[in-house]
């Protein structure tokens, strides 16, 4: 505001577990005049004010703070977590561990058969020798993914898959990580809000948003409580819906059944599949072969859904900015070169045609309508809920959230109660976001005593 020099950062935080701060926790950098934040205040209003939809603006800031402090008292109450459970399911994935930390005897063993079926010493866990012992082996591969292994017709591929899933769960979720992050019976991540561009929430290590299922047999609730687990059913279709003002679609999405379903008896002859493919490949830019057909069927009967987000891909490609129904701005274009281009990854630094790069952008712009849409109402949702539960007088503590799911932590009475709540917040978010539209936004919620069995 005053073109004063800017203070220096704070130290970076810690991402070891339990070292977020309190929420009212003094600050440690220089301290900040009262005039001063006034000041900001002020401004903020002002910005606010010349925004291309004010109300919207306003609404979206009060969501990232109402963001804020859900994540705060998500990490204090944290997510139950028996370490007992997780010993034994890693033991029966890994087998023993062997002194000096060295491989689990199941990894040991898959690495060994690897080798054998190579004909010399192969690490499984450095993808440089895996496609150099492929290459010796007559065979061409550009990586280790899954996808690409699996097409591959050579002894090593299957124990090389297993190996590779059980790795993952060892480094990402093993002992180290057990004994890191849980503590008193719960897993306590420090999540970020807004943390991607689109503003879908990240966590500063830990892992929160990638456990796998087998390892959310950890997750217990507490002696005569429940998890309450919501998936917020085809979200980002429904968010389409709303913000595109398609007609035939917002009916489409009126309901609380299967969308795919419903848009496949409209569109599609009853193809279920078809019909899925057609509206993601919409939402995520799948515009060539079989996904430029149902396309094409999409845009017939549903046109304005269809061109929203065919503008937002001219944007992009034209290197303008795209913003999400409550203002959310899109990161603007990189200079050309840089590694990562407006949030699009690039391959290996490999040269990208201006036209190649131009559909990236297009693909980018295209989907963060929606994914920044949907991520706008799940802050709303997670507002809502968090004061239903506190106006109910309610015991239920709100535990974890990722894009499109939550879990509540209740005692077994109140079970009925919450899963009310979080279907009621689910509706209200989309009637304060997107006005009053047909709509609906169902979950599927499953009441249970281990996250593994919601779903």
């Amino acid at each position: 505001l005053e073109n004063a020099p800017v203070p220096p950062d704070p130290p970076a935080r810690s991402a070891e577990p339990g070292s977020q701060s309190s929420l009212f926790e003094p600050p440690s950098g220089p301290e900040v005049p009262f005039e001063g934040l006034l000041r900001v205040y002020a401004d903020q209003v002002r910005r606010h004010d010349t925004a291309e939809h004010p109300d919207r603006m306003r609404l979206l800031t009060a969501s990232e703070s109402a963001g804020m402090l859900v994540a705060a008292e998500m990490h204090r109450a944290g997510l139950p977590w028996r370490a007992d459970v997780h010993r034994e399911v890693l033991h029966g994935l890994l087998g023993e561990r062997y002194a000096g930390g060295g491989e689990p005897r199941r990894l040991a063993e898959l690495a060994d058969e690897v080798s054998a079926a190579f004909g010399r010493r192969v690490r499984p866990d450095l993808p440089a020798d895996v496609v150099k012992a492929f290459s010796q082996a007559g065979i061409s591969v550009k990586s280790t993914r899954r996808w690409e292994l699996a097409e591959l017709d050579h002894p090593a591929v299957e124990p090389l898959i297993a190996y590779k899933k059980l790795y993952r769960i060892w480094t990402a979720h093993g002992w180290s990580w057990l004994q890191d992050w849980v503590r008193e019976g719960r897993f306590r991540p420090e999540y970020q809000p807004g943390g991607t561009v689109s503003g879908r929430w990240t966590t500063n290590g830990g892992g929160a948003l990638q456990i796998p299922k087998v390892i959310r047999q950890a997750v217990v609730a507490d002696e005569g409580w429940r998890l309450v687990v919501a998936d917020a059913d085809q979200m980002e279709p429904r968010v389409l819906a709303a913000i595109s003002r398609d007609r035939g679609l917002m009916e489409v999405a009126g309901h609380d059944g299967d969308l795919y379903k419903a848009l496949s008896d409209r569109a599609f002859h009853g193809d279920r599949e078809h019909a899925k493919l057609a509206l993601l490949g919409a939402v995520y830019g799948q515009t060539s072969g079989d996904g430029l057909k149902n396309l094409a069927a999409l845009r017939r009967r549903f046109p304005l859904a269809v061109a929203y987000v065919d503008d937002a891909a001219r944007a992009g490609e034209e290197g303008r900015t795209v913003r999400t129904w409550l203002g959310r701005t899109s990161p603007p274009v990189a200079l050309a070169g840089q590694d990562e281009e407006a949030g699009i990854p690039q391959e290996g630094g490999e040269a990208v045609s201006d036209g190649g790069l131009a559909r990236a952008r297009g693909r980018f712009t295209r989907n963060f309508v929606v994914q920044g849409s949907a991520a706008d109402w799940a802050l709303l949702l997670l507002a809502g809920l968090r004061r239903a539960l506190h106006e109910q007088g309610l015991r239920a503590e709100l535990v974890f959230f990722q894009h499109d799911e939550v879990i509540v932590h209740c005692p077994a009475e109140e079970t009925d109660a919450v899963t009310e709540a979080i279907r009621a917040a689910g509706e209200l978010a989309g009637r304060i976001a997107f006005g009053e539209t047909p709509v609906r936004f169902p979950f599927t919620t499953a009441v249970v005593e281990r996250y593994s069995d919601a779903k």
